[in-house]
């Protein structure tokens, strides 16, 4: 922006089914734009109360908008309906949905763009998948697909090298879970380092720079316990990534096709022999996007008008390491109304110190300047810290958790610490 240049002023509306993007909404009417914000489920609907603006219908409100953004898979046919209308819209298609919501769709479309993809099978009968083990002894993963994907703790990795313990799983989902899980898809276990790749699409490419991230899926330190989604992340940002260049640039061609825009990432396995991508996330991720947030110095709202307008915004980042944890209270990671009304509900919490650095809104609202719990999930804060290097960005963003105090919180104390060992192997394979 040169001096002389005023800032634009833009009308922004966020539209959610579970209240996912408050914390982008809340920053982006910090950086003095107007924000309205719908959120679809009744559970959710008090999130972000005093933060943003909202309103109860969002589709009377897209002529009102310079920038429609969509948050999570599932509005395709909705952003293509809007751009094909003219308007600048941040979000998916039906084919980015796609390729995130059916697996096995998935997998096709990145082997055709020449990714090289993990052997896997695709089932609709439990007795078949046994069968099949039976005769076929190995170690594999078992993932469900459609809606049933969203329920993390139903992903299973094998511990046996015969599969025995899948056999068994199998049985169990077929008594326990036998009406959600429609399809499902037995994975072969690769061994490596889990990391993925992003960046931002605008329509018609990408927009440097990457971000190559490290996800911590399970409740506790150690990688142990039930699988959450993500209990927080370490990246960074990079000009170039190997794993970037074997895995995602290959799907340009595609997402150019279906007009996709916004944030897409792939999770990778990544060992001596290549990189194995598991899958999509057509999206921006949570807590991904409030972690980026402690990475980029641009300004969220011009960029989203950009990149919803094909331009290639510039997305200035910093240098160095972002680290980001998850601050939750029970039920999370579960869905137990009950539990969240008797432990949780309209907790407040309390800062120690009035600094409000590197904290990122989770199920949370403003009532009478008090920051409370919100929404039913439990998922509360996304706390973020930056540095030179990992450990610097580490105690960063523990030091800002010690300024809090929510009742029964908790949160892992060990995010971004596998970096010596993940990063060792990385760069002797050629990956960082």
């Amino acid at each position: 922006m040169g001096n002389g240049e005023q800032k634009r002023k833009l009308k922004l509306l966020f539209v959610s089914i579970d209240a996912l993007i408050g914390d982008l909404a809340a920053s982006v009417k910090k950086e003095g734009h107007e924000v309205r914000y719908f959120i679809e489920n009744s559970d959710q609907k008090d999130v972000c109360d005093g933060f943003v603006d909202k309103t109860d219908t969002w589709k009377d409100h897209t002529d009102w908008a310079d920038v429609v953004v969509f948050d999570d898979v599932g509005f395709g046919e909705e952003a293509e309906r809007l751009r094909k209308a003219g308007k600048a819209v941040v979000g998916g298609s039906v084919y980015t949905d796609k390729l995130e919501l059916d697996r096995e769709f998935g997998q096709a479309e990145m082997k055709s763009a020449g990714i090289s993809i993990i052997p896997r099978w695709n089932f609709a009968n439990f007795d078949e998948a046994v069968d099949f083990i039976k005769k076929n002894p190995d170690r594999y993963v078992i993932k469900p697909s459609g809606l049933a994907q969203n329920e993390k703790e139903l992903l299973f990795v094998g511990q046996e090298d015969d599969g025995r313990d899948i056999m068994e799983m199998l049985q169990r989902y077929k008594k326990n879970w036998g009406k959600q899980i429609k399809v499902f898809q037995l994975q072969k276990y690769i061994s490596g380092v889990e990391v993925a790749a992003g960046a931002f699409f605008n329509g018609e490419d990408f927009v440097y720079p990457i971000n190559v991230n490290f996800e911590h899926k399970r409740m506790f330190p150690g990688e142990i316990g039930p699988s959450t989604g993500e209990m927080g992340t370490l990246m960074f940002w990079s000009n170039r990534s190997p794993i970037f260049d074997a895995t995602l640039a290959r799907m340009k061609e595609k997402l150019a096709a279906s007009g996709y825009v916004g944030y897409i990432d792939i999770n990778c396995i990544a060992n001596s022999r290549g990189i194995y991508p598991l899958e999509f996330t057509t999206r921006f991720g949570y807590p991904h996007i409030s972690i980026a947030m402690e990475g980029v110095l641009s300004e969220w709202g011009a960029f989203l008008e950009g990149i919803a307008k094909k331009q290639k915004p510039e997305l200035r980042t910093k240098r160095g390491f972002q680290v980001g944890v998850v601050v939750a209270v029970p039920p999370f990671p579960f869905d137990d109304p009950r539990a969240f009304k008797r432990y949780s509900e309209g907790a407040s919490i309390i800062f120690k110190k009035p600094t409000y650095e590197g904290m990122h809104l989770g199920d949370v609202k403003m009532t009478e300047n008090d920051w409370r719990l919100a929404g039913n999930s439990g998922y509360a804060l996304v706390v973020t810290g930056s540095g030179t290097t990992v450990d610097e960005s580490r105690s960063v963003a523990y030091n800002r958790i010690r300024n809090i105090i929510i009742p029964n919180m908790f949160y892992r104390t060990d995010i971004g610490e596998r970096w010596l060992r993940d990063s060792d192997r990385l760069l002797m394979w050629g990956y960082l």
